[in-house]
């Protein structure tokens, strides 16, 4: 059979290289996006092509769009919904300084060691010993001195209702 016309390659060669494509990829979508990626080339370069057989150099396009695919697919990155939560929008900026605000009053006002132990455990991720060294007092010391600064925090923050 004579192929001399974009149409009538397509019409004769598509299902076998939408099936190559698909046994490459697994994915039905993806196969027809490269069948028509590789038409798409096909078409731009038929008048290049000096070979006496179509087929074969029908399927190295395909394989060609094929690797170009997986390329262009290893370089993007899918991010879950919790990046996109995370993101610095205006709004979420300014939230995160309002709850700043509220944090930061609400631990003026508690006594200073307590002040201390939090910020370098809860905010510093210091463990409770280096914290403990930090602030010259025992292990023992500084576990109740977090439990009693936790508490109160909890107990202000019941009272606002905030936060």
């Amino acid at each position: 059979m004579k192929l001399n016309s974009l149409e009538s390659i397509y019409q004769y060669y598509v299902k076998d290289v939408y099936r190559y494509l698909y046994s490459l990829s697994y994915d039905h979508h993806t196969a027809e996006d490269l069948v028509q990626e590789t038409f798409y080339r096909a078409y731009l370069y038929l008048e290049d092509w000096k070979e006496e057989r179509i087929k074969p150099w029908l399927f190295r396009v395909a394989h060609n769009a094929y690797v170009d695919y997986q390329r262009k697919a290893s370089r993007s990155i899918v991010r879950d919904a919790v990046f996109f939560d995370q993101m610095h929008t205006p709004e979420n900026i300014l939230l995160q300084r309002e709850v700043n605000r509220e944090i930061g009053r609400l631990l003026a006002d508690i006594p200073e060691k307590q002040r201390q132990a939090v910020l370098l455990v809860d905010f510093h991720q210091f463990t409770y010993q280096e914290a403990a060294d930090i602030m010259g007092i025992t292990l023992s010391h500084i576990k109740i001195t977090l439990f009693r600064a936790r508490q109160r925090l909890r107990d202000m923050k019941r009272k606002d209702g905030n936060l």
